[in-house]
């Protein structure tokens, strides 16, 4: 535990734990009316957060994946759906920052690298630009790769053509930066697509179960002008960073802890506060709800532990377990919760009521699903060297 909370991560993390009262009282309106929390977002923009692993010499707080880690847990502690947006935001600055910053690219990739991120850092620090990353492009159920948009290069940039689902942050970003090919090109390439460039259009309605705050309605793009200088990193470097720092897409996971300890605080406050803590049934239970959040977050903290350019096999397949165990162990708790509150919870506004909805949704978020993961898992050490 030492090890992972360092007191200059504790920093970053006293910023979020100031909030975190602030946006609990909101979540019930953000998730009642399906609304994207721009307040919150003011109140993240205001700390300085939107700028959490952007270095300290570039006007960033200078924060590592495992500090945003500890700060997305404790976010959405309070509110999960502004936790989840604010993850696709930081995603992008991971991916440009420390996480390609740790592949030892060659001279050239590099210096482009460090003249993009010059661009996205003083943007996001100097003129609060938010990014949004949606890469789902529903090809087939499931999909975990294949990407039918495209970037034709012109003069000055490229046009971009195509379709992400799920979208996050639709009506709030400064860039949807989308994964995309150039014809007989295989690398992909990390584009900042303007929000409101010409060709970009936001289709369809946003009324799911749960993280009803994020706003993940469809991108459309057509034709789509993305000025050069917004090529976040050099073509095909996407590609090592996701196979040679795979922990990047358990981001989602940290999110769904800090869920399950807001169902933890809520259900010990239910029980000292008139809920029948004597009653061994609601003790059961609510010891059985400690035994899964301790699990879920010791799983996750050793994997944290192991994050580093290129992992073992072991630790990736750690990695694998710990999202399995979050996201399914979130629901779980939730369930248990309602069983222990009894009836009432179920009645809105009810905070466990938002949580069981919420935490329902995250099984199925790509591409590391808890079907995939199950999948990989089933499979691992067990075809070792095989095709």
């Amino acid at each position: 535990m030492t090890e992972i909370r360092t007191p200059e991560r504790m920093k970053i993390l006293d910023k979020v734990v100031e909030l975190g009262p602030l946006f609990a009282k909101r979540a019930d309106a953000i998730d009642r009316q399906a609304l994207f929390p721009y307040e919150n977002w003011d109140d993240l923009t205001a700390a300085g957060l939107l700028g959490i692993v952007v270095p300290k010499e570039n006007g960033g707080l200078g924060g590592d994946f495992v500090g945003y880690a500890l700060a997305s847990e404790e976010l959405a502690r309070h509110c999960a759906a502004t936790a989840l947006t604010f993850n696709m935001h930081v995603a992008t600055t991971l991916l440009v920052g420390p996480i390609a910053g740790s592949l030892g690219l060659d001279k050239g990739e590099q210096a482009f690298l460090d003249a993009r991120r010059e661009t996205l850092w003083r943007g996001v620090v100097e003129d609060h630009h938010i990014h949004s990353q949606p890469f789902s492009e529903g090809l087939a159920a499931g999909a975990t790769a294949g990407y039918a948009t495209r970037a034709e290069p012109v003069d000055g940039g490229y046009l971009v053509s195509g379709r992400k689902i799920f979208a996050s942050l639709a009506g709030a970003s400064t860039f949807h930066n989308v994964l995309c090919q150039v014809e007989g090109d295989e690398r992909l390439r990390l584009l900042g697509v303007p929000h409101e460039g010409q060709g970009v259009t936001i289709e369809g309605t946003w009324d799911p179960l749960g993280m009803r705050g994020t706003d993940s309605r469809n991108l459309l793009m057509d034709r789509a002008f993305v000025p050069a200088e917004h090529e976040w990193l050099p073509p095909g470097v996407f590609n090592q960073c996701a196979d040679r720092f795979p922990h990047f897409f358990m981001t989602l996971s940290f999110t769904y802890l800090g869920l399950m300890r807001g169902i933890l605080d809520f259900t010990e406050d239910y029980l000292k506060t008139g809920g029948r803590r004597d009653h061994p049934i609601k003790q059961q239970g609510w010891a059985d709800m400690n035994i899964r959040y301790e699990q879920a977050q010791a799983l996750c903290y050793r994997v944290l532990a192991d994050a580093q350019t290129d992992p073992t096999q072991d630790k990736i397949t750690r990695a694998w377990a710990s999202l399995v165990t979050t996201m399914e162990g979130a629901p779980e708790m939730a369930s248990m919760a309602i069983r222990i509150c009894g009836g009432r919870s179920m009645l809105r506004p009810s905070y466990i009521e938002r949580a069981y909805r919420d935490a329902r949704c995250g099984a199925s978020m790509l591409p590391w699903s808890v079907e995939v993961c199950l999948q990989r898992l089933g499979r691992a050490r067990l075809y070792d060297g095989e095709e």
